[in-house]
């Protein structure tokens, strides 16, 4: 399994608040129709933490969307579909920045523990 992790900051010019609801209204609705997902999530920021030992990272972020797929052919085909184009478009409407890795997950703590 493959996933493809994205943290998001939104557009100067957009409130949080207005960027999390186009994020989970509009945009969220399009990946539906990208063939290959196996899952969608998004994570919304409410906060953030500090410590006092690690200095924080200077990236803002307002969010976080995370793409399974089955393998990396999955995803490359996903990829290059049009429907993908669709979701990368109206990503670009109200996205400001991005930064996205390609993971494989190592679980240590099974889900339903």
């Amino acid at each position: 399994m493959i996933k493809v992790l994205s943290l998001l900051t939104r557009k100067d010019g957009i409130s949080h608040e207005a960027f999390v609801r186009r994020l989970y209204e509009i945009h969220a609705p399009l990946a539906l129709a990208v063939p290959g997902i196996r899952r969608y999530v998004q994570s919304h920021i409410l906060d953030s933490l500090t410590r006092p030992d690690i200095p924080e990272t200077d990236m803002a972020v307002d969010g976080i969307a995370e793409l399974w797929y089955d393998d990396l052919d999955s995803f490359r085909h996903a990829a290059a579909t049009p429907e993908m184009k669709t979701l990368t478009d109206d990503g670009a409407l109200f996205i400001g920045r991005i930064k996205t890795y390609v993971i494989e997950e190592r679980e240590i703590i099974p889900k339903n523990k």
